[in-house]
């Protein structure tokens, strides 16, 4: 005889209830919930077919769309009651599916199990998410592009080992975080492509008996193609994983932008000032003005970086097909899906309110011996073998140490002792402008050619 107290939906089964620590420890709907517009969805779509196909009536569909659009409105305006006895946001919707409509509702699940079901809405949530991340990364551009036209010629000291190298501009090494964003934004649009595959009619993990059309529902639901084999469609989080190490990327880029953002606040450095807006102070230094922003998008990176090594550790041992690990998959993508959208939208406006010390900028430059590689360049220029400008330029780099000045304070003869070729003219790439506009070559830091950069970009996100 069936235990009729159980209020689970798979409870013919089984003689006693679910013990309650275990139904807590269960349920998936404190999260899953959020997955609840993409099955209604592809509840949607399902019905659809099953009515196409001859499965369910045309009055069944009707009245499966009518409680379904009901349902979606009671979730939209708060009052819909999620109920942890039913476990999951699958078991919550088609519970209320029934209390509305009757026999429809419990016709709805027919050719699909929730291990197809859960895969399909996991991946219109994360397509969507895609999405909305694409958008931001976009945006992030943008703000980027827009400083780097602003300071297109303001001139900073380039860096190797944190130490100064040669003279780029302001706007050359902006331009260098959007290469990064835009690697980023391609492998996204990469990733989304194999997102966007339909794991619906795989059923439980070996297909359906019934004359489905998975193309139709893929179509429906805007899938580019199919899961082709069941075992696989149903146990797959491949797609998931590969996510979260495109956002990881995001996450280590956005951290570097960061920790240059917090040295270049600091007085030592004094290059940009961040709005207040996005600083905090000390609760008991009242100078300080800590860039608690930046620090915590470096910190951050760790946490999409756990999510990471959580979802390949989850899927490390599985068998096939499906199993109860991968209830495990959603909190670690939902939270570096929340964290990629946060940090991004922050980023951008916190690149939008940067203030830039350019003097101190050109002063850093200036005390670094920037020029020295010009001056290597200029004697090759004139026959002398690279090794030797070299060391004759390191000798120069030398003497204008020892007397407190920049390389294009020393005279023409001082200059000349350390090589006979050097001319008057040599004075021309001594100069921060002149070094910078001498590397006008696409992707080169000139004013022209960073301007250049600019406009390619805007015209791709146009």
């Amino acid at each position: 005889m069936a235990n009729t107290s159980n209020p689970n939906l798979w409870s013919g089964r089984f003689s006693e209830p679910v013990d309650e620590r275990v139904k807590r420890y269960t349920a998936s709907i404190p999260f899953d919930w959020r997955l609840a517009p993409f099955d209604i969805q592809a509840s949607l779509a399902h019905a659809a077919m099953l009515a196409r196909a001859g499965i369910i009536s045309a009055q069944d569909l009707a009245d499966i769309r009518r409680g379904l659009t009901e349902i979606q409105a009671e979730i939209d305006n708060g009052s819909f009651a999620w109920n942890l006895d039913d476990e999951d946001v699958h078991f919550n919707i088609e519970r209320a599916l029934t209390r509305k409509i009757g026999e429809a509702g419990k016709r709805l699940h027919t050719g699909r199990s929730r291990n197809d079901q859960v895969a399909t809405d996991v991946r219109l949530w994360l397509r969507d998410a895609i999405d909305r991340i694409q958008a931001l990364l976009r945006d992030a551009r943008l703000a980027l592009v827009d400083q780097a036209e602003r300071h297109a010629a303001t001139v900073m000291p380039g860096f190797t080992h944190l130490q100064a190298a040669q003279p780029v501009t302001f706007g050359h090494h902006l331009m260098a975080w959007q290469e990064m964003l835009r690697r980023d934004a391609e492998r996204l649009a990469d990733c989304r492509r194999r997102v966007n595959r339909l794991p619906l009619g795989a059923a439980a993990l070996a297909g359906t008996s019934f004359p489905i059309d998975r193309e139709f529902v893929a179509r429906e639901l805007g899938f580019e193609g199919l899961c082709e084999n069941s075992l696989d469609a149903v146990s797959d989080r491949d797609f998931a994983i590969e996510f979260l190490a495109c956002g990881a990327l995001v996450m280590m880029h956005l951290s570097r932008m960061a920790e240059e953002l917090v040295l270049w606040m600091t007085p030592r450095f004094a290059f940009i000032e961040l709005p207040d807006r996005f600083c905090t102070g000390s609760s008991i230094m009242p100078q300080k003005k800590n860039p608690d922003v930046p620090e915590l998008m470096r910190g951050k990176s760790g946490r999409m970086y756990g999510h990471l090594m959580a979802l390949l550790t989850l899927m490390k041992a599985q068998p096939l097909a499906y199993n109860k690990d991968n209830q495990e998959d959603k909190e670690p993508l939902f939270d570096a899906v929340d964290t990629l959208i946060d940090t991004l939208a922050i980023f951008t406006e916190l690149v939008r309110g940067l203030r830039v010390n350019a003097e101190a900028m050109r002063r850093a430059a200036v005390e670094g011996y920037a020029t020295a590689t010009d001056l290597a360049d200029y004697l090759v220029k004139r026959g002398v073998p690279f090794r030797t400008a070299h060391e004759a330029c390191a000798q120069a780099v030398r003497a204008a140490e020892a007397r407190g000045c920049d390389l294009a304070d020393l005279s023409l003869e001082e200059l000349r002792a350390f090589a006979p070729q050097i001319e008057a003219d040599v004075y021309q790439v001594l100069t921060l402008e002149g070094s910078i506009a001498a590397r006008r070559h696409p992707g080169g830091t000139a004013p022209a050619a960073v301007r250049a950069a600019i406009a390619r970009v805007r015209q791709e996100l146009a």
